[in-house]
């Protein structure tokens, strides 16, 4: 039976952003997956677990880079859990199948994320279980793009504009996480801690991110550019090499601080967040000198 239900969004707080109103320097941290939020109504829409849910978040990316926003440096974090609705898509990444009510005169767009059910409204979890019992409201998911990814992409494009009036550009950090499973589907015995995407190149001069990279070498990290990711909604549309806009997809293998299973923290913890933070910190500087 089709699924008719409305979500409130009054009590709903999208985004939470820090260090926004010094923004030390030219860089600004987005953290669209690692949201714990789940409307009322959307888990009445689902009988998979929250753990279930979960299993696509990027886990505790937010916790690891919190330690620099003492350090000046701006971010913004998706509140809303991906499982809801993904801000690192185009709105258009629909998968009409979906639903019961898809408008008759939209054209169909189908990329390889929304035919394996991770588009703008994940389809499916990452056990490959659907997570809607039934068809979903294309009119209700109008009103999750209005309520929901706008907002934190009016933010974040605010964001980027108010860097670049200060600083004479802006660099754009977009922070994930990657399941191990990916870095070991390799089809050779590469190892890969760190993945930094840049679309070959496209979205950040490799001078620039070099300077991120070989820092995050230093400390023992295996890091690859555009292996497994080069870049995704997020770094295609918001680099502006005209008005020196960069823009740089950074995803960290679960593994080297998350139990998978459980999704609890290594005992690794601690150290990983110390690396990474001194090596973004270390970056921001090197943008700024």
């Amino acid at each position: 039976m089709p699924i008719h239900k409305k979500v409130d969004y009054k009590n709903l707080d999208v985004y939470t952003e820090t260090s926004t109103d010094q923004m030390s320097y030219p860089l600004i941290l987005s953290i669209p997956h690692s949201g714990t939020v789940f409307p009322n109504e959307f888990l009445a829409m689902t009988k998979l677990s929250i753990e279930e849910l979960r299993a696509n978040e990027d886990i505790f990316v937010d916790e690891l880079l919190a330690p620099l926003s003492s350090e000046g440096i701006a971010s913004i974090k998706m509140n809303i859990e991906r499982a809801f609705i993904d801000v690192n898509r185009d709105k258009i990444e629909l998968d009409e199948k979906m639903f019961y009510d898809y408008p008759a005169d939209k054209i169909i767009f189908e990329n390889s994320r929304c035919r394996s059910g991770y588009g703008l409204i994940h389809r499916v979890s990452a056990s490959g279980k659907p997570v809607y019992f039934d068809t979903i409201s294309y009119a209700e998911v109008q009103e999750r793009v209005k309520n929901v990814y706008d907002v934190y992409h009016a933010r974040l494009h605010d964001l980027v504009e108010q860097c670049v009036k200060k600083f004479g550009f802006c660099m754009l950090l977009d922070c994930h996480s990657m399941p191990s499973k990916i870095c070991s589907i390799m089809q050779d015995d590469t190892k890969i801690d760190i993945c930094l995407g840049d679309l070959f190149s496209q979205s950040c001069p490799a001078y620039v991110s070099d300077v991120l990279r070989g820092s995050l070498v230093q400390k023992g990290y295996a890091v690859l550019k555009n292996v497994p990711y080069s870049g995704a909604y997020t770094t295609f549309n918001y680099c502006e090499p005209r008005k020196k806009v960069w823009t740089l997809q950074l995803e960290l293998n679960r593994a080297l601080y998350v139990n998978e299973e459980d999704l609890s923290k290594k005992d690794t913890f601690s150290d990983v967040q110390k690396d990474l933070t001194a090596s973004i910190l270390s970056f921001a500087k090197s943008l700024k000198a």
